[in-house]
């Protein structure tokens, strides 16, 4: 039986990972919900905010300009390629959508893996965020209870967009019915591309603060692409707040399942979305009927 204290601590990393996570999902769901366009390129999107986060780290020294750098450089890349391709995939068959936008994100990783090679990089812990924290029942990084802040921060703002804002309101409207949002006048187009910059960028900003948790790879977003569908599925397909959810769940599997065996994790997590898929189709939070 493990300790409470690597019981607590597990709890924790569970918790870290799933608003990642889910700060992840939320822009993947707003993408698919609003532009109906499965994005298989979100994961490498993730890799160059990470990567881009630790160029600007290497010149400033400031892990603050690298958050800003990394969820930047992730929206310019996410913006060229709504523009220049995706966008002429709106109305196409999801096969289609699905393989640009894996042949995409396939070329943006050995991009990335041309400019900084294969070796894994570190982008070195803030200052701010050294040390632990002795919380009495476990001793557990500074830096990984910062995350929780920092991310959910960063969810709070997209809530606060979504719900308490005009383009929101679009937003919303378009991911119910995007016919009446284009018959009332709204450019819908330029709506469009607000909506995958901002989840381009919120898979920027997540692969920056992640990146001093781990090495950062070139390959590494396509596992986080696959959790991040997993989440879309668990919390319900255009649902924010169910991919909240989603992905708070999912971190809990990953992080205690590997307490018993790190090789079940992901089974573990895929047998969970199964088990909605058979209970509740339409997510836990989802509309049924939403596709």
């Amino acid at each position: 039986m493990p300790s409470l204290g690597l019981f607590m601590s597990q709890v924790f990393n569970g918790l870290a990972l799933g608003v990642l996570l889910s700060l992840i999902a939320a822009g993947l769901t707003i993408i698919y919900g609003t532009l109906g366009v499965i994005n298989f390129a979100h994961g490498a999107l993730f890799v160059v905010g990470a990567y881009a986060g630790f160029s600007v780290y290497t010149f400033t020294d400031s892990f603050v300009l690298s958050i800003a750098g990394g969820a930047a450089a992730a929206m310019i890349v996410g913006l060229i390629m709504e523009r220049g391709l995706i966008k002429r995939f709106y109305n196409r068959p999801v096969e289609d959508q699905i393989l640009v936008t894996f042949g995409i994100s396939i070329v943006l990783v050995e991009i990335i893996r041309a400019i900084y090679g294969g070796v894994g990089q570190r982008v070195p812990i803030p200052t701010w965020g050294e040390g632990v924290v002795d919380m009495g029942f476990v001793v557990y990084p500074l830096y990984r209870i910062q995350i929780l802040a920092i991310a959910a921060g960063a969810l709070g703002l997209c809530w606060m967009v979504l719900y308490r804002t005009r383009l929101g309101l679009i937003i919303r409207s378009g991911i119910e019915d995007a016919l009446m949002v284009r018959l009332l006048g709204i450019n819908i187009q330029r709506a469009f591309l607000v909506v995958f910059g901002v989840g381009a960028a919120a898979a920027g900003f997540a692969g920056v603060i992640y990146a001093p948790i781990v090495s950062i790879v070139p390959d590494m977003g396509f596992r986080i692409l696959i959790q991040s569908f997993v989440v879309v599925v668990l919390g319900g397909v255009g649902s924010f707040p169910g991919a909240i959810l989603g992905g708070l769940i999912a971190g809990q599997i990953l992080s205690l399942t590997s307490l018993v065996n790190p090789v079940y994790s992901d089974v573990m997590l895929f047998a969970a979305m199964a088990l909605v898929l058979i209970l509740r189709p339409q997510g836990l939070l989802g509309v049924e009927g939403r596709a």
